[in-house]
């Protein structure tokens, strides 16, 4: 069966392509064509502080490192996701939609700004999606943000580091509570430690320290959706919902939302029901 419509899939920070791993057999299996790729300073291009993987561990080294992995840029990942976009619709003779998750978001912003000609739709699921010149860190200033509990994760201070960095590897059986808390608070155990063992401590800083680029004659001319899980713990509902309505205002026009009863890892906990919501949209 044809489709006009296939996915190019881009993850949140700290995780990689295989945060998509239970989601894209659902899209293939319905004939959708759909690539997940590693962004810039990630899964297999990421570098690591030498304190993270040097035992025995220590925290306050860890702590300090200045990050190798803190030189990535936004035009690095925006420049890898504009060619994955191209290469698969060379492949299908259609436009992507392209689709983000959390800080992916940014990404998303970014790509569809600069090639909106080229997309058929984005799909924020629980991203950051910031109307014009709005930066990562007033999002994460507003008030309905005040109940995240990722801040409580972060080691170290990304001024000296170059990163926003945790410590997926922590043996800390309260760490790990919060992480799971944070992130997965609706998925299995097992599918927990698969997450984990993906995960990298250094997300780059400097990729939330540019202005949200969009503007209504390019991203604003595409169809626009996102996707809310409504028991997450990262980015809560209600800075969700305020996101939508202040690109909603900014553009001049409507995002579709979709809703997910789901903690912030939707592509671990509902797989299924997230790619449903991918085809209902690739359909429309």
């Amino acid at each position: 069966m044809f489709h006009p419509k296939n996915f190019v899939l881009i993850h949140g920070a700290w995780h990689d392509h295989h945060a998509w791993d239970f989601v894209v057999p659902f899209l293939e299996d319905a004939g959708y064509l759909a690539t997940a790729l590693d962004l810039p300073g990630a899964g297999a291009t990421a570098k690591y502080p030498s304190s993270y993987l040097r035992r025995p561990f220590d925290l306050e080294a860890f702590t300090a490192e200045h990050s190798p992995n803190a030189n990535v840029t936004q035009e690095e990942r925006t420049d890898a996701v504009i060619t994955a976009v191209r290469e698969l619709n060379a492949r299908s003779s259609s436009k992507a939609v392209l689709v983000g998750h959390s800080l992916g978001g940014l990404t998303v912003s970014h790509v569809a700004e600069a090639i909106s000609d080229e997309l058929s739709a984005v799909v924020y699921c629980s991203a950051l999606m910031l109307p014009s010149n709005m930066l990562h860190t007033q999002m994460n200033a507003h008030e309905t943000m005040s109940g995240r509990l990722t801040p409580n994760l972060e080691i170290g201070d990304p001024v000296k580091t170059g990163v926003m960095r945790f410590n997926p590897k922590s043996d800390d059986p309260n760490y790990r509570a919060l992480v799971k808390a944070a992130f997965y608070a609706d998925v299995t155990e097992e599918r927990f430690q698969l997450a984990l063992s993906y995960l990298i401590p250094d997300e780059p800083a400097q990729v939330t320290t540019i202005p949200s680029p969009i503007t209504k004659k390019n991203f604003g001319r595409i169809s626009r959706y996102y996707i809310q899980c409504t028991q997450d713990n990262a980015i809560p509902l209600a800075a969700q919902q305020e996101m939508v309505s202040l690109v909603d205002a900014d553009m001049n026009n409507a995002t579709t939302v979709h809703s997910l009863e789901s903690s912030h890892s939707p592509f671990f906990s509902h797989p299924e029901e997230f790619a449903q919501i991918l085809k209902e949209i690739a359909e429309s």
